[in-house]
């Protein structure tokens, strides 16, 4: 009988104590914003963890939308997972080495919207592997392909039109990720929008309050919990989390996860399609 995980984070300790285990899959989720100059797939050349495939959140994505990385079609996921060596039944770790690990909560995400809860984030990501002297090695993986079998979960996800529909009934909170400057519009994102702001009565938890800040590594659950409860949200509602693109709002998707909530929709387009809208509102 397959394994299966038995939450969303693994330690460090934990994952070299089972990195050799048949079943264990993990993918180097590093991404960064075009503008840094940095790429997560030449990181991954560089140094990453034994046994482990770079996953692009923007190769694993919509081709047909000119938003960035949204959300793929059920066989074009299947597909491309299954390349990295992804198959049913497999225990996937998600990691990436910047703080917080943001773009591996996108992935951790990505799974259970595929209708895979079998797959958690390492806690710390990269930096945390490192910190504890874990082994990492140069040479990339070539994984044999397998078969991953999507059953996808629309309520886990929200789009524009249903956003917009929200702003009218209010039936869902909006939680949004970013930091206060982005959240009210004092300070720009380094996507180039053109309206700054947030979804009217949205509230701000930024994601970065959720992490130990010297480590990366979530705070304990009720430290999470107070972090929600302080900024207005009622965890007894349901809640949709939005960001810039779609990224750091898996990070509070993740958050309230460990809360208990494991109907946590995100807005994939997130601001990145929200703000271009003619018709959708905006507050600061």
């Amino acid at each position: 009988m397959a394994e299966t995980l038995t939450g969303a984070l693994v330690s460090a300790a934990w994952l070299a104590e089972h990195l050799s285990d048949g079943d264990i899959r993990i993918l180097d989720c590093t991404w960064h914003h075009p503008s840094t100059n940095l790429d997560g797939r030449n990181q991954y050349r560089g140094r990453h963890l034994p046994g482990s495939v770079h996953f692009d959140v923007d190769h694993v994505a919509d081709p047909s939308s000119d938003l960035p990385h949204m959300l793929p079609n059920e066989s074009d996921f299947a597909k491309k997972v299954g390349l990295l060596g992804v198959g049913d039944g497999d225990r996937v770790i998600v990691y990436d080495r910047l703080f917080g690990a943001s773009a591996a909560a996108r992935v951790w995400w990505m799974f259970r919207v595929f209708g895979y809860d079998n797959v958690a984030m390492l806690d710390g990501g990269f930096n945390q592997w490192i910190a504890a002297k874990h082994p990492t090695e140069m040479s990339p993986v070539r994984p044999q392909p397998k078969t991953f079998t999507p059953t996808f979960r629309p309520e886990l996800v929200r789009s524009f039109e249903q956003m917009k529909a929200n702003l009218a009934s209010r039936k869902e909170q909006i939680v949004d990720a970013r930091g206060p400057g982005k959240f009210d519009g004092s300070q720009p994102d380094v996507f180039p929008f053109s309206k700054l702001g947030h979804i009217p009565g949205a509230v701000n938890v930024p994601w970065a309050d959720l992490v130990n800040p010297q480590t990366g590594v979530f705070l304990e659950v009720d430290a999470l919990r107070a972090r929600f409860e302080a900024a207005g949200v009622d965890l007894d509602k349901p809640v949709v989390t939005t960001c810039a693109s779609g990224i750091t709002s898996c990070m509070d998707a993740l958050a309230l996860y460990l809360i208990g909530r494991s109907d946590i929709a995100v807005y994939d387009g997130s601001w990145a399609e929200w703000e271009r809208a003619e018709e959708a509102a905006v507050a600061a």
